[in-house]
């Protein structure tokens, strides 16, 4: 994750990564070896999606329990103007979404209680919400919307989920935001994860799902292309002016688009960690 959650902050920007710098902590007493393992890991993930890592740090700390990754910073070159950000919707523009909500938050909690939830979820569907691990990236949706062309901005749905990206692409744009949430279904497996938890799939974090704002001339060239590269896409909504406030549709009612305060990954999962 370490790359794909750098490397799609950059991506979102229609710019590819290219450099990339991290810190690696290790505790006292680890191995070399549980080091050089780590950075194998990350420099050939960095080099399959085109990045080179041009500086870092590796050390041993008295006060570091496990090893830590941090200090990421990844970045790519582009000219001033060939570049777009979260804010750059217009009023008209489609509002378009990949995979569906929660796939981070998904992952790692059916990761997290896969040993404390087998008698409330379908032994099938915990094994494919685990395995979605690999959809935590937006690199390919984002870079290949924006080669299809027409895209004037994208965002990685983190903190607060779908719901508070939502609300991140309105103060960035001041365009109030239609999202209708009966148009994209909630994958099976992700659904029953959120079930038998107890959390809202549409407000938890959710790295590897991407909104984007399209010309509407532009709509089914990037559904196309996403569905060329097996990328599930879906119109959540729209960027519409008119509205004065964001909104939301769900189960056949419409409202305000409700503000996330709170994120439920967090809680649920300090409170799976052992110990």
């Amino acid at each position: 994750f370490t790359v794909h959650i750098g490397a799609s902050d950059v991506a979102v920007t229609g710019i590819p990564p290219q450099f990339m710098t991290y810190t690696l902590l290790m505790p006292p007493g680890s191995p070399e070896s549980d080091a050089e393992l780590l950075i194998r890991s990350i420099s050939g993930t960095a080099e399959s999606l085109g990045i080179t890592i041009v500086g870092g740090h590796t050390g041993w700390y008295g006060a570091v329990t496990v090893p830590i990754v941090g200090g990421v910073t990844v970045w790519g070159i582009a000219d001033r103007d060939a570049w777009i950000s979260p804010g750059g919707a217009r009023d008209g523009d489609v509002l378009l979404m990949t995979k569906g909500p929660a796939i981070e938050a998904a992952a790692l909690l059916g990761i997290l209680y896969r040993d404390r939830i087998g008698d409330r979820m379908d032994p099938a569907l915990l094994d494919r919400v685990i395995r979605r691990t690999d959809e935590i990236t937006v690199v390919e949706d984002a870079l290949s919307a924006f080669s299809a062309g027409g895209v004037h901005a994208m965002h990685d749905a983190t903190e607060g989920g779908v719901l508070g990206g939502l609300w991140e692409m309105h103060a960035a744009s001041g365009i109030p935001v239609y999202a209708d949430l009966d148009n994209v279904p909630v994958p099976e497996d992700i659904a029953s994860l959120a079930g038998a938890l107890g959390f809202d799939p549409w407000l938890a974090i959710s790295e590897g799902t991407l909104l984007a704002a399209v010309d509407p001339g532009s709509v089914q060239a990037v559904l196309t292309t996403w569905e060329g590269l097996g990328i599930p896409g879906f119109v959540l909504g729209r960027f519409d002016a008119s509205l004065g406030r964001n909104t939301l549709k769900q189960n056949g009612k419409t409202g305000a688009l409700p503000d996330p305060q709170e994120d439920p990954f967090w809680k649920l999962f300090f409170a799976g960690l052992p110990g």
